[in-house]
């Protein structure tokens, strides 16, 4: 069978979209305002919208409102690709609220186990087909976060056993796209070092970095990865360049809210103080200059952006069309924010 990735990979757009909004992350979000999400999704992508989603989102409600959305606006099969992060399986709900993570799904009505394992992994992926519905398919497929499935072991032969249940996972996986039910097989994971070693273990089409090569942190180690994956023709996704919203204004830093006072934190207000006084030099838009610094490196084809308002998905869609002036990143580097020696700038 000829492989079907290489098409679908070379031909992404340079946004793709998360949906974890639509799983009511944070908040409970009306179906009509995630109706007008996905619609601006497809109207500002021009027929090819790559929508990324997980059975960890909403417990599968993302899934199930993609769905929804897609038969609702009756958008043509060919002009979505769905990407679909496995290792969490819907169960019923028999707690107060959710205990797969506490605190930040609003309003479910399901709860979600982990199940990262040879049948694990095809349990979720036939379990996410049918929450997606009628129509429609998923083309992409990955572990989702199988760095903190491996954080999570006990002992050394606990982790040998979950490496197992990883590796394991992708041969299920390889086993669907032989039989042509998906597209691609790829990973995300927020510790890059993670993809690496599964680098070596099992065949990728693509990876997600996520929080790991952006405009803060860009360790050489990494670019040398990235160049990597580039040589063997891997395609990179970058994602969550913003570190959780904390260089574009917000509190929260990888999802940990910061304070101001503390000498821990205090380096990190100081870089994002500097990278806005730069931006205003410069005219340059700090949301911008995160987009294009994290897809300046080779092989990185695409950004994945998230938003609950519908009327930010145009500005996320045209993100990395903005025209960045070199003397802005040369002012970066001279004052240290970015590396001196960055090549790809």
């Amino acid at each position: 069978m000829e492989d079907s990735s290489n098409g679908i990979m070379t031909d992404m757009p340079p946004v793709i979209f998360g949906t974890s909004c639509l799983g009511n992350l944070y908040q409970e979000l009306p179906y009509a305002t995630k109706l007008k999400i996905v619609s601006n999704i497809i109207r500002e992508t021009g027929g090819k919208a790559v929508l990324d989603s997980a059975g960890k989102y909403g417990a599968g409600l993302a899934l199930e409102v993609i769905g929804q959305c897609l038969r609702d606006l009756k958008v043509p099969r060919e002009n979505v690709v769905i990407s679909n992060k496995l290792g969490w399986f819907r169960v019923p709900l028999k707690t107060e609220e959710p205990t797969f993570e506490p605190g930040a799904w609003k309003g479910l009505k399901n709860d979600a186990v982990q199940k990262i394992s040879f049948d694990g992994i095809l349990e979720c992926h036939e379990q996410g087909c049918k929450l997606l519905g009628d129509g429609y398919s998923i083309d992409l497929v990955s572990v989702h976060d199988p760095d903190e499935y491996l954080a999570s072991s006990k002992d050394p032969a606990d982790k040998t056993k979950r490496w197992n249940d990883v590796v394991g996972a992708y041969k299920a996986l390889h086993g669907l796209k032989k039989k042509g039910a998906v597209k691609a097989i790829g990973v995300g994971s927020k510790d890059w070092k993670v993809i690496r070693e599964l680098n070596s273990k099992v065949e990728l089409d693509w990876v997600m970095l996520a929080v790991s090569f952006t405009i803060i942190q860009h360790p050489p180690e990494l670019i040398s990865f990235i160049e990597e994956l580039n040589r063997k023709k891997i395609r990179i996704i970058n994602s969550a360049v913003f570190h959780a919203g904390f260089l574009t204004g917000g509190k929260f830093f990888d999802y940990r809210e910061l304070d101001p006072s503390s000498p821990g934190d205090a380096p990190l207000f100081q870089w994002r103080h500097k990278f806005n006084e730069i931006c205003r030099r410069h005219s340059v838009s700090p949301s911008a200059a995160c987009v294009k610094f994290a897809m300046s490196a080779p092989g990185i084809v695409s950004i994945a952006l998230n938003t609950s308002n519908p009327d930010r998905v145009r500005e996320n869609a045209q993100m990395t069309k903005a025209e960045i002036p070199a003397k802005f990143w040369e002012e970066m580097k001279s004052q240290g924010l970015i590396s001196r020696d960055y090549p790809y700038l």
